[in-house]
Parts: structure tokens; C-alpha cells; sequence
């Protein structure tokens, strides 16, 4: 494995220990460090990639940087959503760059996520009305970038299950299940904020999301996965 990526997943697992642990200077100096490291490692190998689609990808890793500090506090509501804000960004260079690979809806891949999206929505706009609104128009951002991710013209030489890619030795076959990574993660921070009661289920509700959070942000930002042609 290359070094920067795999500083990646000893910054990510740090992070891990960190949060489940209440270890919050340990966050501070290992969680900033983690989109970095996949963006020094995209500059370092992705000589193939297109000058616009690196500058998205870069540009997304940026605004993830910026939402990994915000969400250091995940109990904060006003950090809660300046985060979600930025994140939005990401989700958004995201759905850019796999729309100009040719990444198009399908019905199969969107139906289900639209579901679950507004299952959310309603969700929170019963239980926390004053993280709503700003919460639910992440949700759309995140959702549009999980369908386009799962589209299986990205990675035609991959198998398919529902419309869904099924991983392979092609990174780009890897995009949809990082989707769906990122979706997990990001509906537990909804479960955590509406129904972790206890110090102890904050703490380990947050070491599950920032792992799925950190295995989704390792296999979108594969540089692999946004060339012609996987390496």
C-alpha cells in the first residue's frame, strides 16, 4: 500500500480510538489530517487524471477538511450544520465528477435512496425541528452523489446486483459501494443525534460512523478511480 494512503488509515484510526475513547486533542491532531493525506496521495498519483476532474476531486477533499474539524463536536448543533454545509460542497464536486464520467440516475439505484431520504427528513423534522431544514438539503446532496456513484456505466467490466457495481479489482467498480459507505454513515449521525441517550452509545455510535466514514472517503478518493482507464 502506498504511504500517504496508508497514513490515511492510521490518521483514520486514531481518529477511531479518539472519539470512542473522549480523547478530543487526539481528534484534533489526527481527524485534520486525514483528507490531506488522500489529496497529497491524488496529487502524488494521479498524473492520468483529467486537470478538471482533479481540481474537483481536490477541490471536494478541501471542503470534507473543513466538515472533519466542524464535526469534532458532533453535539453542537451550530457545528453540526456549518459541517453538513460543508460537506454539501464535497457531495456536490463529487456528483461533478462522476456525472462527467458519464455517471447517469437510474431508477433502481434512486428509488430507494429517495425513500430513505425522506424517512429522514420526516424524522427530523419531528424529532429536531432546529437542524431540519439544513440537514435534510445535505441529504439531497448526498443522495444525488450516491446514485451517480452506483451507476454501473462507471465501471462497465463489474457485475451488477439492483443496478448496484459489485466491487472488482477496477477502483471504479469500488465508487458505489463508497456511496453507500457514506449514506451509512451519514444516516447514523442522524440515529446518534435523535437517540443516543448515553455518554457511552455518543461514543461508540461515533466510532461506527467515523469508520464507515473514513472506508468511504478511501475508496472514493482512490485516484485510480478517476482515470480513463483503471491503473
Amino acid at each position: 500500500m502506498r504511504a500517504l494512503r496508508a497514513g490515511f488509515l492510521a490518521a483514520a484510526a486514531v481518529t477511531v480510538y479518539a472519539a470512542v475513547t473522549g480523547r478530543e486533542k487526539a481528534q484534533w491532531i489526527a481527524k485534520p489530517l486525514m483528507m490531506p493525506l488522500l489529496a497529497a496521495d491524488v496529487v502524488a498519483e494521479g498524473t492520468e487524471i483529467d486537470r478538471t476532474d482533479r481540481a474537483l476531486l481536490l477541490g471536494s477533499l478541501g471542503a470534507a477538511t473543513l466538515g472533519d474539524i466542524l464535526l469534532i463536536d458532533p453535539d453542537n448543533d451550530r457545528r453540526l450544520i456549518a459541517g453538513a454545509s460543508s460537506f454539501a460542497v464535497m457531495q456536490t464536486g463529487y456528483s461533478a465528477l462522476w456525472l462527467r464520467k458519464g455517471a447517469r440516475p437510474r431508477a433502481e439505484v434512486a428509488l430507494p435512496r429517495l425513500g430513505a431520504w425522506l424517512g429522514a427528513a420526516a424524522l427530523l423534522r419531528a424529532k429536531a425541528p432546529g437542524v431540519a431544514a439544513p440537514l435534510t438539503a445535505y441529504g439531497a446532496t448526498l443522495g444525488t452523489a450516491g446514485v451517480l456513484a452506483s451507476d454501473p456505466a462507471l465501471a462497465s467490466s463489474a457485475k451488477t446486483i439492483a443496478g448496484v457495481n459489485i466491487p472488482n479489482a477496477d477502483p471504479r467498480s469500488r465508487l458505489g459501494l463508497g456511496a453507500l459507505l457514506f449514506t451509512v454513515s451519514d444516516g447514523l449521525i442522524v440515529v446518534r443525534r435523535l437517540f443516543a441517550r448515553t455518554e457511552r452509545t455518543r461514543r461508540l455510535a461515533e466510532g461506527v460512523i467515523l469508520t464507515t466514514y473514513a472506508a468511504a472517503q478511501f475508496l472514493l478518493a482512490d485516484p485510480g478511480a478517476h482515470v480513463t482507464a483503471p491503473q
